[in-house]
C-alpha cells in the first residue's frame, strides 16, 4: 500500500476527530495569547471533561466516588499545581454528574428537590446574582472577578444540593457514602499522625516555611500546628472535629455490629485529631455539635451521659490544669481565655469593619480584594483586612444585607432538616444519621463563626451535602427499614453461628 494510500484511508477514518483537535489546539493558542496560561488550559481540559462524560455513562456513581476523593484532595500542598482555579475539577465532576442525571430522566427523581433547604438556596443564589450590579468601591462592575466569588458562595451550594439529592437514591448508596467519608477521614488523621511523627513532605514543608510559618509555626517554633492533606490547619481541625460529632453520633444510634464499630473509631480517631492541629476553634464546634445532639436524641437515656461526658470535659479544660505538660492541649486550653491576643486582635478589626460597613449596606462587592481596589479608596482597608471567618467575609463582601441573607437562608435549612430528623423519621438509625449530620452542620456553623472554612474543601462538600442527605432520608426509610432488617438477621445469624462453634470446642475440649 502507498503511502499516498495509507493516508487518504488514514484521514477517512480519523479525518474529523484530528480536525476537531487542531480546532482545540488553535483555540488554546488563542486564549494563551489573549487571557494567558489560565485561558489555554481551560480549553486544555475540554478533552479530559469528554472522557468523564463518556466513563460515566457507563459507570455514573464511580463518577461520584471520584467527586468524593478528589473534594479530599484537590486542595493538598502534596498535588501538583493546577494551571486552573482549585475549584473547577470539583464543579467539572458535579456539572458531569447532573448532565448524566438529566440524561437518565427515567431514573432521576426530581421531586426530591422540591424542599426548603432548595427554596433558601434560590433565594441566597439569587442574592449573591445581584450583587454583580454592587459598585460600592466605585472601581466598576467586573463580571469575572463577581463570579469567581459567587461561585465559591452560592453556586458551588446549588450544585451540591442537587447532586446529593439525585444520588444519595438508596440505602446501600448511604451506607457506601458513610463509610467512603469515614476511610478518606481516617486517612487524614492518619496523615497527620504521619507528619508529626515522621515528618513532612518536601512540598508541605516548604509551604510551611513560607506562606504557613507565620500561623502553623508558635512558640518560637516548638509548636507545629498540623493541616494533614488539606490547605491548613484551622480548616482541617474544624472540619475534623465536625466529622467526629457526625461519627460518634453514627456509633450511638447504628443497630449494626460493624458499622457501630467502624463509626466509633472513626469518631475517636477524628477527635484525637483536633489536638495536633493546634485549632482553638475545633473545640467549641465538638462540644457545640455534641451538645446539639442533646436536643435532637429525644432520649434521657442519651442526654444524661452525654451531658454529663461533655460538662466534665469542658470543666478540665476551663478550671483545670490537666494535660498542661501537652503544648497541644494548652494551646486549645487557650481558647477559653477571654484575655487571648488574637481574640483581641479580631475584636479591633471587626470594630473598625463596622464603621466603613455601616455606609455600604451591600457590602464592598464580589470579587473585590487588595487587586483591583486602588491605594487611595475610601474602602482599601475593607478590601485588605483579612477576614478571620466566613461571617465576617460574607459580611466584607455583601454587607449588612447579605450577612442577614445567608443566616436566615441557613437557619431556614437547619430548622427544616431538624424538623425532618424530630418528626418525620421513625427509624432511630435512620434518626440517628440525620441527627449526625445536622449536627454536624451546626458545628461547622461555629467554625465558620470563628475561621474561614465554610466554603473551603473538603467541609462545603461534606457538611453541605449532608445537610441535604437528611432532606433525602424520608424517602429512604422505608427502603431503609428493609435493608436494615436483612442486615439484623445476617448478624444473628453469624452471631449463633459462632454460639455453636464456641459450644463444639467447649464439648471437644470437655471430653478430651
Amino acid at each position: 500500500m502507498s503511502i499516498a494510500t495509507g493516508y487518504k484511508r488514514f484521514i477517512q477514518d480519523h479525518g474529523g476527530r484530528v480536525l476537531l483537535l487542531f480546532l482545540l489546539f488553535l483555540l488554546a493558542l488563542y486564549l494563551f495569547y489573549s487571557m494567558g496560561i489560565t485561558g489555554m488550559a481551560l480549553v486544555s481540559v475540554i478533552p479530559i471533561m469528554l472522557l468523564v462524560v463518556l466513563a460515566g455513562f457507563r459507570h455514573t456513581m464511580l463518577t461520584f466516588w471520584v467527586l468524593m476523593v478528589v473534594n479530599f484532595f484537590v486542595m493538598w500542598h502534596g498535588m501538583p499545581q493546577l494551571p486552573v482555579p482549585t475549584s473547577v475539577p470539583n464543579e467539572l465532576l458535579e456539572i458531569v454528574l447532573l448532565a448524566l442525571a438529566v440524561i437518565d430522566t427515567k431514573n432521576t427523581r426530581y421531586e426530591r428537590c422540591g424542599n426548603v433547604m432548595f427554596l433558601a438556596l434560590i433565594v441566597w443564589c439569587l442574592f449573591c446574582i445581584l450583587e454583580v450590579l454592587n459598585d460600592t468601591c466605585g472601581v466598576g462592575i467586573d463580571v469575572l472577578a463577581w463570579f469567581t466569588t459567587a461561585r465559591s458562595l452560592a453556586f458551588q451550594l446549588m450544585y451540591i444540593f442537587l447532586v446529593f439529592t439525585l444520588y444519595i437514591s438508596e440505602p446501600k448508596v448511604l451506607i457506601k457514602y458513610l463509610y467512603v467519608w469515614g476511610a478518606l477521614s481516617l486517612f487524614a488523621v492518619f496523615w497527620v499522625w504521619k507528619q508529626k511523627n515522621i515528618g513532612f513532605m518536601d512540598a508541605e514543608n516548604a509551604w510551611l516555611m513560607s506562606r504557613g510559618r507565620e500561623t502553623h509555626v508558635l512558640q518560637g517554633g516548638t509548636l507545629i500546628r498540623y493541616f494533614s492533606f488539606y490547605n491548613d490547619a484551622a480548616n482541617f481541625g474544624i472540619g475534623i472535629a465536625s466529622t467526629a460529632v457526625a461519627f460518634l453520633i453514627f456509633s450511638i444510634t447504628s443497630r449494626i455490629r460493624a458499622h457501630k464499630v467502624f463509626f466509633l473509631l472513626t469518631g475517636l480517631a477524628c477527635a484525637w485529631a483536633i489536638f495536633p492541629s493546634g485549632t482553638r476553634t475545633a473545640i467549641a464546634c465538638l462540644m457545640g455539635g455534641i451538645m446539639a445532639y442533646v436536643f435532637l436524641s429525644k432520649s434521657f437515656r442519651i442526654a444524661i451521659p452525654v451531658t454529663i461526658l461533655f460538662g466534665l470535659f469542658a470543666f478540665i479544660l476551663m478550671f483545670t490544669t490537666i494535660g498542661n505538660s501537652n503544648q497541644q492541649i494548652r494551646r486549645m486550653r487557650s481558647a477559653f481565655n477571654k484575655d487571648d491576643a488574637s481574640a483581641n486582635v479580631r475584636s479591633i478589626n471587626q470594630a473598625a469593619m463596622k464603621k466603613y460597613l455601616a455606609e455600604a449596606p451591600w457590602g464592598i462587592g464580589m470579587g473585590v480584594g487588595y487587586k483591583n481596589v486602588p491605594a487611595n479608596n475610601k474602602y482599601t482597608f475593607m478590601a485588605t483586612v483579612a477576614p478571620d471567618s466566613e461571617y465576617v467575609f460574607i459580611w466584607i463582601h455583601t454587607g449588612v444585607i447579605g450577612i442577614t441573607v445567608f443566616l436566615v437562608c441557613t437557619a431556614i435549612m437547619l430548622i427544616g432538616a431538624c424538623w425532618i430528623v424530630l418528626f418525620r423519621l421513625r427509624s432511630p438509625s435512620l434518626r440517628g444519621i440525620g441527627a449526625g449530620f445536622c449536627c454536624a452542620m451546626i458545628s461547622q456553623q461555629f467554625g465558620g463563626y470563628g475561621n474561614q472554612v465554610l466554603m473551603q474543601f473538603p467541609n462545603c462538600l461534606l457538611f453541605y451535602g449532608g445537610l441535604t442527605i437528611v432532606y433525602v432520608l424520608p424517602y429512604l426509610e422505608g427502603e431503609w427499614t428493609a435493608y436494615e432488617e436483612q442486615l439484623l438477621t445476617r448478624q444473628e445469624a453469624k452471631r449463633r453461628l459462632k454460639a455453636r462453634k464456641r459450644k463444639s470446642v467447649q464439648r471437644l475440649g470437655f471430653k478430651h
